[in-house]
């Protein structure tokens, strides 16, 4: 994947990242997800004073893409408040849904991030293709 790519992803995700809703943490994050389309989808974290609605920006940018039928990730940026923001335990596997070889980006800044696979993430993950050996085993 083109470093160019990286870096719009970062970008955007640097922009929405400032639009976060965090009054109890304090903690901004901003994610930016590419489909095969070529489509740039992003997303903030949203908290909830109880706590668990709280919603990630990675699931915020993947259920707008979702919700516009656009299911094929190829990329993911992150970008928080901190030196690098990894996707939670939960990110990692709705990003997992959609695919192992997905690149995570974790940037800091433009010119300095990290490229990952989800694979490098999130090991041994359980995905759909493990419901579908599941329910063959049935039959």
């Amino acid at each position: 994947m083109d470093k160019n790519i990286y870096v719009e992803l970062i970008r955007k995700a640097e922009e929405v990242k400032k639009k976060a809703y965090v009054p109890y943490s304090n903690y901004h994050v901003g994610a930016a997800v590419l489909t095969k389309s070529g489509k740039i989808y992003t997303g903030c974290n949203i908290e909830s004073a109880s706590y668990t609605p709280t919603i990630c920006a990675e699931r915020t940018a993947i259920s707008k893409a979702v919700s516009e039928g656009d299911r094929e990730i190829e990329a993911i940026a992150v970008i928080g408040d901190s030196e690098y923001t990894f996707p939670c335990g939960v990110c990692r596997q709705v990003i997992r849904e959609f695919g192992k070889n997905i690149k995570v980006i974790i940037a800091k800044s433009e010119e300095d991030y990290k490229v990952f696979t989800l694979d490098e993430l999130l090991p041994h993950s359980f995905g759909p293709n493990d419901l579908k050996q599941s329910q063959a085993g049935r039959k």
